[in-house]
């Protein structure tokens, strides 16, 4: 047999700190932290302490609680930036800039949702979004969150669904699908027409499309995302931006090997 090689016993320990905030729904408090990753406070302390140093990990001042750092994004965006899918997708989202006239981004199913890998102003019509790469995209108010509600398997969004649902009817959300019953023809509606829509929902004045790439096995890679002002983003379904978009991520789907209809939401 092999000889298993040999290691630093005390990056493996502290990585275990690093999983506990990954698999965490937010910021934790130094006891819960370390409690999640089998050590005791004063050891945990001790490796946040060079995290923090490293931008792996930062604390709020306020709070005290960590969360993974600018560093550990990093990280996390350049490993899903390298996957064959994104690869290929980044490079032909410069054409279809030119073609469609308007912001592209990209987008995969990170640990925490529908999440932003990539991003392409256009240079003809510059928008202002408050978003930025590592961003999370709601499932029920914008185009990407959208696009992969509607075509993962139902059991991976089913909390973010019941969360975002509660929200919504707390403030009575005219634009947005207040009962299960809602959510379920919005995802229809999607997989109806190929590609997701929202029109002032999640930013306003900004409307946006995203429409869905699949791999050889029909599973949901990435989301290949639009987005403008009203005033010159043409929302129809099968209009000069929705149609050479959906075109695109069914062309980058074949090349990928799909060759059949995406799964269905169950």
């Amino acid at each position: 047999m092999q000889k298993e090689r040999a290691g630093i016993q005390s990056v493996e320990v502290g990585f275990a700190l690093l999983d506990a905030l990954t698999r965490s729904n937010g910021p934790l408090m130094l006891k819960d932290l370390a409690a999640a990753a089998g050590m005791s406070a004063a050891k945990a302390h001790r490796y946040l302490v060079s995290y923090q140093r490293l931008a792996l990990v930062v604390q709020d001042p306020r709070s005290s609680r960590y969360d993974l750092g600018p560093a550990a994004l990093k990280l996390g965006l350049a490993s899903l930036s390298r996957l064959d899918a994104v690869r290929l997708a980044r490079e032909r989202v410069p054409q279809l800039l030119d073609q469609i006239g308007h912001t592209m981004a990209l987008a995969v199913w990170g640990n925490r949702g529908a999440t932003l890998v990539h991003w392409e102003e256009s240079p003809q019509q510059a928008i202002t979004a408050n978003l930025r790469l590592g961003d999370v995209m709601p499932l029920l108010s914008s185009a990407t969150g959208r696009c992969f509600g509607a075509c993962l398997p139902r059991d991976k969004t089913a909390a973010l669904i019941a969360e975002e649902l509660q929200l919504a009817q707390r403030h009575k959300r005219a634009d947005m699908p207040l009962t299960p019953k809602a959510v379920d023809a919005m995802f229809g509606e999607v997989r109806e027409h190929g590609c997701a829509r929202v029109v002032n929902t999640l930013l306003p004045g900004i409307a946006a499309f995203c429409a869905p790439v699949f791999d050889s096995d029909g599973h949901l890679v990435l989301g290949m995302l639009t987005l403008g002002s009203v005033a010159t983003f043409d929302v129809e379904w099968d209009g000069a931006i929705a149609t050479p978009l959906r075109a695109a991520a069914a062309q980058l789907s074949s090349d990928l090997g799909w060759v059949g209809p995406p799964l269905s939401n169950t």
